[in-house]
């Protein structure tokens, strides 16, 4: 008797033939690896999908929670590999938990959902917490997200300025030697959280909520003396902060604000022997109420699928 006759076979009937390309274009890098993964066999005619296998029945309910997740938010073969790895490690609803939390960043662009479930934590957490602190490797979205989410509060009217900072200027250095205006010679420094806003937010609404000052970018230095009231603050790069400036930043949080601060502590740059306030911050306040902590890592990167791979091998190289 056929081995074959023991296995689950199971049947995935596509709406129609674009569906069914679509599908099969966003699993064409997990498709490969299935046969030794999960010992599954496939044959995909016409617009049915055949798979048989011990595993056929979970895999099968895998595609549908993809087929499912797609009519809510954009999908690319990056996000299928995450999902499909987490789905070997265990993790059977990975799209439901994604798209659990969306953040709306204006009637022009489309809302903007977690990539990981990492990311989908960290959302969470700047929700539900006043002050958060964001850590990880470069591309997990630590920015990027927090950023939507000062949008989002902004344009639902929970708060009535987004504060962006950053430690771009070391201490005692002038921008004076710098051309143009006081905005003209910071832009370099801030320059990626510009980025963000045009990504999120049309050019007119941006130059407009600048002048009128409902968003402010601005070195961490000019913070000191303020008290941000009503104000949703992201401090970027914030392993670059000394204590002192840490400190100082986060006494500034008034009533009725939220704070993100993220950073990388695997690209300190601060002079040998300096302390760094991030780190600094994440021994002092762990077990303080209300402050929330959430490390991203490399299965949280949502660059190019190189930049993981690079960022484990200087990990492991860095640990020896």
């Amino acid at each position: 008797m056929p081995v074959s006759f023991f296995m689950s076979v199971e049947n995935i009937h596509f709406d129609n033939a674009n569906e069914a390309r679509e599908i099969t274009d966003l699993f064409k890098d997990v498709f490969k690896t299935l046969e030794s993964d999960l010992t599954l066999q496939m044959l995909l005619r016409d617009m049915k999908l055949s798979l048989e296998g011990d595993e056929a029945k979970r895999f099968a309910a895998f595609v549908d929670s993809v087929r499912s997740a797609r009519n809510t938010m954009a999908l690319d073969v990056q996000a299928i590999n995450y999902a499909y790895n987490m789905f070997r490690q265990g993790e059977e609803n990975v799209f439901k938990k994604l798209t659990q939390v969306r953040v709306e960043v204006g009637p022009r662009k489309p809302a903007v959902y977690p990539k990981t479930l990492g990311q989908q934590i960290y959302l969470k957490a700047i929700s539900d917490y006043s002050i958060v602190f964001g850590s990880g490797p470069a591309g997990t979205g630590k920015t990027y997200l927090a950023m939507a989410m000062a949008i989002s509060a902004l344009l639902k009217g929970e708060v009535n300025q987004i504060i962006l900072t950053r430690p771009a200027i070391e201490a005692g250095e002038s921008l004076g030697f710098l051309p143009g205006d006081f905005r003209q010679k910071v832009t370099p420094y801030l320059r990626p959280l510009y980025d963000a806003l045009h990504h999120m937010l049309p050019v007119d609404m941006i130059e407009n909520y600048l002048e009128r000052g409902m968003v402010e970018v601005a070195p961490l230095a000019y913070m000191r003396g303020r008290t941000m009231n009503h104000a949703f603050v992201v401090l970027d790069e914030a392993q670059n902060t000394t204590p002192q400036q840490m400190l100082m930043f986060l006494t500034r949080l008034g009533f009725d604000s939220k704070c993100v601060i993220t950073g990388d502590p695997s690209q300190i740059d601060l002079p040998k022997g300096k302390c760094s306030g991030l780190l600094e911050a994440q021994d002092v306040l762990r077990d303080v109420d209300g402050v929330q902590f959430v490390e991203l890592s490399e299965c949280d990167v949502v660059r190019h699928s190189l930049v993981q791979k690079v960022i484990e091998a200087y990990r492991k190289k860095r640990s020896v």
